[in-house]
């Protein structure tokens, strides 16, 4: 029987201890914003609340009634920091507090012990509001505040929860969307993808991501068309990391088809149609690149420009790739008579974004890659560097 391998103790030193686990599910997580979205949520609770509780200050509710609504401090939080929440739009918040004061009245008339009041309130009220599509965590608060206290006045599902929860979303209608948030945040209209992020990019459907919902199967604090934008953001940011990364190798074709100076330009011509491409990189015995043939030198050669152009070209291509019997012929026999001996090279470990130039402003089509000992190793094609920047950017 074998013996078990023992443990490697660098594994065993780098897993993190059960308190080091403890703490790192506990800790909070920083909050994703700024400064000034942090005082624009401040003021927009302040200005809020405060109008809220001056206008019931000054016209209170029936006596024996509170005259603000202490859960409307949670629903303050939600509308001005979460405007797009789900949990904070208008009848979100107007619904599920006013709901959930009806359930917490029904409770406290029909429930004559007051424990099992206080539970079935809070869990009645969570059951109407996800019935009446209008979650709102405050709402539990309100529910559970009507029993405590005692209330009995049907009035108060009326004056203060519902005016109360209706003036601070008039607050919130005007405030965030003079500070840039849109409110309310539609949930359910389809959205095109984002203009920036491309059709590329953008490889789900709305389908496809209603059933990865369905099966994470919880209430989820972001809109549905918040969520696809971060996700769609998120692959293009992470196109555009990996566009900085690439180099050529990465996109290059390795192990071109290439030829010799002395290669006949009948069979440079048939790999070039044979394969269908429109360049061969000239090597020397030793794979060093010496100039590039392409189609159209073979047409310049064969007269395109001449008189005539296209007419009989077909002709006169065929008599440039005809081998001549005679041994000092008057027209040009092998590649390396007609190639392009300026000819621009990149290295395998070249970043791709340095050939962008090349390419756009250059106008570069081709270029050979070299590796080890400046030997030919692959080629990079416009078509190439237009697919990497596609998938890089997300267009």
């Amino acid at each position: 029987m074998s013996r078990p391998s023992p443990i490697d103790p660098t594994l065993e030193a780098a897993r993190p201890a059960p308190w080091q686990r403890l703490w790192r599910a506990l800790r909070p997580t920083a909050l994703a914003i700024d400064r000034r979205e942090r005082w624009r949520v401040v003021a927009g609770a302040w200005l809020g609340v405060g109008l809220v509780a001056m206008l019931a200050w000054h016209w209170p509710p029936a006596a024996g009634l509170p005259w603000l609504l202490a859960p409307l401090g949670a629903s303050a939080v939600l509308v001005y920091a979460l405007p797009a929440s789900p949990l904070a739009q208008p009848w979100a918040v107007v619904g599920g507090n006013t709901l959930s004061a009806l359930v917490g009245l029904l409770c406290t008339a029909w429930v004559p012990w007051p424990p099992l009041a206080a539970a079935l309130a809070v869990a009645g009220a969570i059951a109407a509001m996800m019935a009446a599509r209008c979650l709102h965590p405050p709402g539990g608060a309100v529910a559970l505040l009507t029993v405590v206290a005692g209330i009995g006045d049907a009035g108060f599902a009326l004056a203060p929860v519902a005016l109360d929860s209706a003036l601070l979303v008039v607050c919130g209608l005007l405030y965030n969307p003079l500070t840039g948030r849109r409110y309310p945040h539609a949930q359910d209209l389809p959205r095109p993808a984002p203009a920036e992020a491309g059709r590329r990019a953008f490889d789900f459907s709305a389908d496809d991501l209603d059933r990865v919902l369905a099966r994470y199967n919880q209430v989820l604090d972001v809109p549905r068309d918040d969520l696809r934008d971060l996700l769609v953001q998120a692959e293009h940011e992470a196109g555009r990391r990996r566009l900085q990364t690439l180099r050529c190798r990465d996109i290059m074709t390795a192990d071109p088809l290439a030829v010799n100076f002395g290669t006949p330009l009948a069979e440079a011509w048939q790999r070039l149609r044979g394969a269908r491409i429109k360049a061969l990189p000239v090597v020397d015995r030793y794979g060093h690149v010496m100039g590039i043939v392409t189609q159209a030198d073979f047409l310049r050669h064969a007269g395109l420009d001449e008189a005539g152009g296209p007419q009989g070209l077909d002709h006169r291509l065929r008599q440039l790739l005809r081998p001549s019997p005679l041994t000092h012929a008057d027209k040009p026999e092998t590649v390396g008579q007609i190639m392009s001996r300026q000819v621009r090279v990149a290295s395998a470990d070249r970043p791709i974004a340095d050939l962008i130039a090349l390419f756009s402003h250059e106008g570069h089509h081709h270029l050979p890659i070299i590796g080890e000992r400046n030997r030919l190793v692959g080629i990079i094609t416009q078509t190439d560097v237009i697919a990497a920047l596609a998938a890089g950017t997300g267009t």
